[in-house]
């Protein structure tokens, strides 16, 4: 990564996050979620930094087809509300763009700082896209529960679908990446920030042998920090 190509993506993250913050729909989103203003700002964001136009409306169909904007980030957890995904994938999103020039800066400093070239895309699509496997993974159960008066109540909450297939949390948000965007086949640093992006919590032993390969790629570092940083410090 060169000096010229540092500056252009920290000029072109400053400029995504600008139309982030113009939008301020993300605050009280777990109480009142805009899904149409998400799904504007998702909108404007992607048409700003996707140079492929035919695969940017791919990926925007993407997620209108398969529940992105509905469904819930968890069944406990972080984003255990409905369009929980969206909010939390946004603020992911809004942590890589707002730390990626602080962090590649110092990457460049690094040996590594030859091997990988980066755009504010990068950021953006790896960051949006990293939990896609949790898009209509959800299905809505009840339970009785006493309400403040002390009676019964219905109470609705979420349980993974009985049905799901699921090849592993990254590695299936990746092959749901390829499905709309499948260029990025070729752009291993993002496939491996948005699969390594639960660090080592869900990797097999084999898997764990070559992790520390994949820290020279400070993608996946950024990635695995903004969703730790959004759901650990703002509950998204």
């Amino acid at each position: 990564m060169t000096t010229e190509e540092l500056e252009k993506l920290c000029s072109d993250t400053a400029a995504l996050v600008a139309i982030f913050e113009k939008y301020d729909c993300i605050a009280n989103a777990n109480v009142n979620a805009d899904i149409e203003k998400m799904k504007a700002l998702v909108k404007e964001m992607a048409e700003a930094c996707i140079e492929n136009k035919e695969e940017c409306a791919a990926f925007l169909k993407w997620m209108e087809d398969h529940e992105f904007y509905t469904s819930p980030a968890s069944t406990k957890f972080h984003g255990n509300f409905k369009s929980g995904l969206c909010v939390h994938s946004l603020m992911v999103t809004y942590q890589a763009l707002k730390l990626a020039p602080a962090i590649f800066a110092d990457w460049m400093k690094s040996k590594a700082a030859g091997k990988f070239t980066f755009t504010a895309e990068d950021v953006f699509v790896s960051a949006l896209a990293h939990d896609f496997c949790k898009a209509g993974f959800y299905s809505t159960s009840y339970k009785n529960t006493k309400d403040v008066f002390g009676n019964w109540v219905k109470t609705p909450y979420y349980t993974v679908k009985s049905d799901v297939r699921n090849l592993g949390h990254g590695n299936e948000s990746v092959l749901l990446l390829l499905e709309a965007m499948p260029s990025y086949i070729k752009k291993r640093p993002v496939i491996e920030a948005v699969s390594r992006h639960m660090g080592f919590s869900d990797l097999t032993d084999t898997e764990k042998m070559n992790y520390s390969n994949f820290l020279s790629n400070p993608l996946v570092l950024l990635i695995q920090f903004a969703d730790q940083s959004a759901s650990g410090w703002y509950d998204f």
